[in-house]
C-alpha cells in the first residue's frame, strides 16, 4: 500500500488500513459530527476498476443523518494488497469472505452497500453469512452477467492485460478516449493522474478474475430473496451494465425497496450524490433498530 493516499479523504473522513483475520484493507472512515444522532454504520463495496473513493460524495451527506461510512478497497483493488499473478485468490468466494471479515472487524452489525461488481461481491457475502448485516443495497449492479457490450468491453481489458503492462494498458485506454468502464470510473473523483495512480494500485489478477466474474455470474436471485434481510435496489436513470428495466425486475423478486436517481447513470454516487445519500438514508431509516455506536 502506498504511504501517502492517492486520494486525500473527504472533510472530517481518515484513511487507513483495517485489521482483519484475513489481512488489512485500505478504507476511508467517517462518522456523524458532534450533537448528530448515531443512526448506524455502512459498508460500501466499489466496482470493477474502482475504489472506495467512488463514495467519496456520500460521506458528508450520510454523516449529516447519522450514519458512519466505511468504503473498502477490496483485496488487490487501488490501496488494498493483494497477489499479482494468482488469480484464485480473487474467487468470489474468497471476496466475500474478505466481506465478512470487514464487517466483523467493525464491530456491529452494518448496512452493506455494494456497487456494480461490489454489489455482486455483497450478495455473495450476504448468502454465506447474513447476520452481520442488518440490510442489502445493491448500486447499479444487476442479477447475473453484465450486457454483451460490456463483456465485450472487459474481454478487450482481459486480452490486454495478458500481453501487457499496466503502464501500456492504461496508456492504450486514455489513446482511445475512455469510455465509462464497467463499475468505475465514477466520474469527478479525481484529476487524471490520480486515476492514473489508481489504476496502477490494482492487481493485474484481480482484473483479470473479477473481470471474468462480471461476465459468467450466475442469475442468483431466488437464493438471495431466501434471506431474511431488507434489500434496496438502487440505479440512475440509464444504465449500459445492466438495463434498468432488468434492476427493476430483480428488485420486484426480491421484494425490494427501489429507488431511481434521476439524472444518474451506473454511478449514482457520483453523478448525483446528494439524492443517492438521501435515499440510502431514508431506507435505512425506515429498519430498526437503530444502533449505538461502539
Amino acid at each position: 500500500m502506498t504511504s501517502h493516499p492517492t486520494f486525500p479523504p473527504p472533510p472530517g473522513a481518515r484513511a487507513y488500513r483495517l485489521r482483519t483475520p484475513r489481512g488489512e484493507f485500505a478504507v476511508v472512515d467517517s462518522s456523524p459530527g458532534p450533537g448528530t444522532e448515531f443512526r448506524g454504520v455502512a459498508l460500501m463495496l466499489p466496482g470493477f476498476t474502482g475504489s472506495k473513493e467512488d463514495f467519496s460524495l456520500l460521506h458528508g451527506p450520510l454523516g449529516e443523518r447519522g450514519y458512519r461510512v466505511v468504503a473498502v478497497d477490496g483485496r488487490g483493488q487501488h490501496e488494498s494488497d493483494g497477489p499479482v499473478d494468482d488469480e484464485s485468490a480473487y474467487a468470489q468466494r474468497e471476496l466475500a469472505r474478505d466481506v465478512l471479515a470487514q464487517a466483523e472487524a467493525l464491530g456491529v452489525p452494518v448496512h452493506l452497500v455494494g456497487h456494480s461488481l461490489g454489489g455482486q461481491i455483497a450478495r455473495a457475502a450476504v448468502l454465506l453469512d447474513p447476520s452481520p448485516f442488518l440490510s442489502l443495497t445493491l448500486v447499479s449492479s444487476g442479477p447475473a452477467e453484465i450486457s454483451v457490450s460490456q463483456q465485450q468491453r472487459v474481454k478487450l481489458l482481459r486480452d490486454a492485460l495478458a500481453v501487457m503492462s499496466m503502464e501500456e494498458v492504461w496508456e492504450a485506454i486514455q489513446a482511445m478516449g475512455p469510455p465509462e468502464e464497467v463499475g468505475g470510473p465514477a466520474r469527478g473523483i479525481g484529476d487524471q493522474e490520480q486515476l492514473r495512480r489508481r489504476w496502477l494500485g490494482n492487481s493485474p489478477a484481480q482484473l483479470l478474475a473479477t473481470g471474468r466474474q462480471l461476465c459468467t455470474e450466475p442469475d442468483r436471485v431466488a437464493e438471495l430473496a431466501a434471506v431474511p434481510l431488507p434489500f434496496h435496489v438502487l440505479s440512475g436513470a440509464h444504465d449500459d451494465t445492466w438495463p434498468v428495466a432488468v434492476l427493476d425486475d430483480m428488485a420486484e423478486r426480491l421484494s425490494a425497496h427501489r429507488t431511481v436517481v434521476t439524472g444518474a447513470e451506473h454511478s449514482p454516487n457520483a453523478d448525483r450524490p446528494l439524492p443517492t445519500a438521501h435515499a440510502l438514508a431514508d431506507f435505512w431509516d425506515g429498519l430498526q433498530p437503530v444502533l449505538s455506536p461502539s
